[in-house]
C-alpha cells in the first residue's frame, strides 16, 4: 500500500509541476527579476482558486498568484480550531498561512483537517515556513565564539552593535515589539554577522543548512497532508540581509521544486523589514515576501516596497493591525496615540484593526494583507475591507 500511495503521490506531484509550467509564462521563470520590463509582467498567466464575486483579488507578483485580498494567518489555526477557516473559504479567501513553529505543529496539522479533501486542496494557495533556519548558522557561530578569549568576544560585541547602530535596524518609528522578547531576537544573528569577516570559511558551506530545510519541507508535507507548497518561506523571521544571502537555500529550494513539493520561495521579515526585502529582491531568487508593515513604520518601507513591485516581487503585509491590536497580554495597553493616530488616517466607525488593514490594502504595491482569524465575527469584520477604496487622511 506505501508504495502505491508513493507513486501516486508523486504522479500529483509531476501534474502540479508540468501544470505550473503551462500557467506562468516562462520568462517569468527564467529571467532575473530585475531584468523584468512591464511587457514581461503582463505576460504572466494569473492563475486562479476559489475566485468568488464577493471578494477582491491581486497578483501575488511573478507567482501568477491571484491571491484574496486578506488571508489566513496560521497562529489560531489548530486541529481543533478551524471552522472558522471554512467560513472565511466560502468568503472566497483562499491563501493559507502556517508555519511549524506555530502550535508546534498544531497549525499545519488544523490545516491538514481541511487539506485532506482534494477538492479544497485545489481551492487555496498553502504557504509554509522553515522555521527556526537561522538558528542553524547562528549556532554554528556561537560555538566559535564561546572557544574565543575574552578580548576577543568583547569586540566582536562591539563590533555587532555598531553595525546595528550604521544600519538603524532599532531606530524608533521603524523597529516595533510585536510580540514578547522580540527585541532580543536579533542579537544572534548580529553576533553572527560581526564574525563573518573572520570566520565565515568554517561555516558557509555547511550540509546542516540543506538537511535542515529538507527535513522542515517533509515535516510540513505530512502534517497539512498535501504533496506540494505552493509557496515555501526560508528564513522564517529573517533579522538581518545576511540570511537571506545563504546559497544553500537557494540550492535546496532547486532541489525541491524540481521534486514538485514546492514551487515558489518566499522570505518572511518582522525585523528590519526595509533591508531584508531589498537584500531579497536583490538575489534575484525570492518570488514573494511577507514583511512588518503598518501605518506606523511606512515610510521607512516605501522605497522597498516600491523596488520589490518593480522586480515583480509579490508582498504581503504582515503585523498590519498588529500596530494597534495584540493579543499578548504582556504587551497590554498598547499606546493610545496609536489609535488615535490612525482614527484621523482612516475615518469611520471601523474598529481599529480594522481600520488598519483597509489603510495597508490602499497601497496598489501589497498584494494583500495576512490576518488572524480567530473566530467567525474575526472572518467577517476583517474580510469585509477586501475590495474598500476609500481617500486617506492626514494623520
Amino acid at each position: 500500500m506505501k508504495k502505491e500511495k508513493d507513486s501516486i503521490s508523486m504522479n500529483r506531484r509531476q501534474f502540479i509541476w508540468k501544470t505550473s509550467l503551462t500557467t506562468i509564462a516562462l520568462p517569468s521563470l527564467l529571467t532575473s527579476p530585475l531584468a523584468i520590463s512591464g511587457e514581461t509582467k503582463s505576460a504572466i498567466v494569473p492563475q486562479w482558486r476559489n475566485k468568488q464575486s464577493d471578494m477582491s483579488y491581486r497578483m501575488l507578483g511573478r507567482t501568477g498568484y491571484m491571491v484574496s485580498e486578506v488571508v489566513c494567518g496560521g497562529d489560531p489555526v489548530s486541529p481543533t480550531s478551524y471552522a472558522q477557516v471554512e467560513l472565511a473559504m466560502e468568503m472566497g479567501l483562499n491563501y493559507f498561512d502556517t508555519a511549524p513553529a506555530y502550535g508546534n505543529g498544531k497549525s499545519e496539522k488544523g490545516y491538514g483537517e481541511i487539506l485532506k479533501s482534494s477538492s479544497k486542496r485545489e481551492k487555496v494557495f498553502l504557504n509554509t515556513k522553515i522555521s527556526g533556519f537561522t538558528s542553524i548558522r547562528n549556532r554554528m557561530y556561537k560555538e566559535i565564539f564561546d572557544s574565543l578569549p575574552s578580548g576577543k568576544q568583547e569586540n566582536i560585541i562591539k563590533r555587532a552593535w555598531q553595525m546595528r547602530s550604521d544600519r538603524g535596524v532599532d531606530k524608533p518609528g521603524y523597529f516595533y515589539i510585536y510580540w514578547p522578547g522580540q527585541e532580543r531576537s536579533m542579537d544572534p544573528s548580529y553576533l553572527s554577522n560581526a564574525m563573518m569577516s573572520d570566520y565565515r570559511h568554517k561555516v558557509d558551506g555547511s550540509k546542516k543548512f540543506k538537511e535542515f530545510i529538507f527535513n522542515s519541507i517533509e515535516g510540513s508535507l505530512e502534517r497539512t497532508r498535501t504533496d506540494y507548497f505552493d509557496l515555501a518561506m526560508c528564513p522564517h523571521g529573517a533579522n538581518c540581509p545576511e540570511e537571506v544571502n545563504i546559497p544553500e537555500i537557494y540550492e535546496a529550494f532547486d532541489e525541491l521544486k524540481k521534486q514538485g513539493k514546492v514551487r515558489f520561495l518566499g522570505v518572511s521579515s518582522h525585523n528590519d523589514p526595509a533591508g531584508v526585502l531589498n537584500a531579497a529582491v536583490d538575489t534575484g531568487k525570492y518570488d514573494v515576501a511577507m514583511v512588518a508593515y503598518n501605518f506606523l513604520n511606512d515610510g521607512f518601507l516605501d522605497g522597498a516596497i516600491r523596488k520589490a513591485h518593480e522586480a515583480n516581487v509579490g508582498i504581503i503585509g504582515m503585523k498590519v493591525a498588529m500596530s494597534v491590536a495584540t493579543q499578548h497580554e504582556e504587551l497590554k495597553p498598547l499606546p493610545e496615540w496609536r489609535a488615535e493616530k490612525l482614527n484621523k488616517i482612516v475615518p469611520g466607525d471601523m474598529k481599529a484593526p480594522v481600520k488598519a488593514y483597509l489603510w495597508a490594502l490602499q497601497n496598489p504595491r501589497i498584494s494583500a494583507v495576512i490576518s488572524n482569524l480567530w473566530d467567525e465575527n474575526y472572518v467577517k469584520e476583517n474580510l469585509s475591507v477586501a475590495g474598500k477604496k476609500i481617500d486617506l487622511q492626514r494623520g
